[in-house]
């Protein structure tokens, strides 16, 4: 199995080369899913960060104000990386099964969309990495455009992550995103053949194929030794 890493940061497009990869049939582990997942109202996730932060980032309906919570990791690093400690046992636990199923149903390729790749050290798993880099000025832009908020607030949160230069300086495949969205899907289209090559031995003994395969090859040497 060819596990692809994808990561990028916000408002840099890795969404919508993400949504690229599902339209082209390539399974896709969602992060972001898997976040709000064990942020769901009762869960384990849930009951450690309302310990730690307390009632008021509940909705009426109980469930996390994802944006109050968001307001408050980003302008506060110790309590982003309180936040990140806590759930990074139940998100690493949500892709690994997701990642399962996938191998259970024989793909052979899927992409792992991480924000935190680098960050959260999942990159040692994943092979080609993709980083979807913008320049800071687009990105900013983009940020403010897209969701309203100040330019303050917006470099706040560009500034929580790791700096996209550096994740590009880690990168495998660099898809440019400062242009426009027909330069996007060309870029894409180059990087789809990159991703659907062919699997190396490597690869395919870690698929379902090359297990069953290397299974049976254990059991008819098996029942040989014991025929001879």
């Amino acid at each position: 199995m060819r596990i692809v890493g994808l990561t990028g940061g916000i408002a840099s497009g890795k969404s919508t080369v993400s949504n690229l990869f599902k339209s082209h049939a390539i399974p896709v582990v969602d992060a972001d899913v898997v976040a709000r997942n064990v942020l769901r109202k009762g869960t384990g996730g849930w009951k450690k960060v309302v310990a730690a932060f307390g009632d008021e980032i509940l909705q009426a309906n109980g469930e996390v104000d994802r944006a109050k919570l968001g307001s408050i990791v980003f302008s506060d690093p110790q309590k982003r990386q309180l936040l990140n400690r806590l759930l990074a046992p139940y998100i690493s636990t949500g892709i690994f099964l997701e990642v399962l199923k996938l191998w259970m149903k024989g793909c052979k390729v899927i992409v792992l969309d991480v924000p935190l790749l680098f960050e959260a050290k999942m990159d040692k798993w994943t092979k080609p990495i993709i980083v979807v880099w913008v320049d800071h000025e687009t990105q900013l832009q983009r940020l403010t455009s897209r969701d309203g908020t100040t330019e303050e607030e917006a470099t706040n949160r560009i500034n929580a992550q790791m700096p996209l230069d550096i994740k590009r300086s880690k990168a495998d495949i660099i898809i440019d995103n400062s242009g426009s969205l027909d330069s996007l899907n060309e870029r894409f289209l180059d990087v789809l053949v990159q991703v659907n090559k062919p699997l190396t031995w490597i690869e395919f003994g870690r698929s379902r194929q090359g297990a069953i395969i290397a299974f049976a090859s254990v059991f008819a040497g098996v029942i040989c030794r014991k025929i001879l």
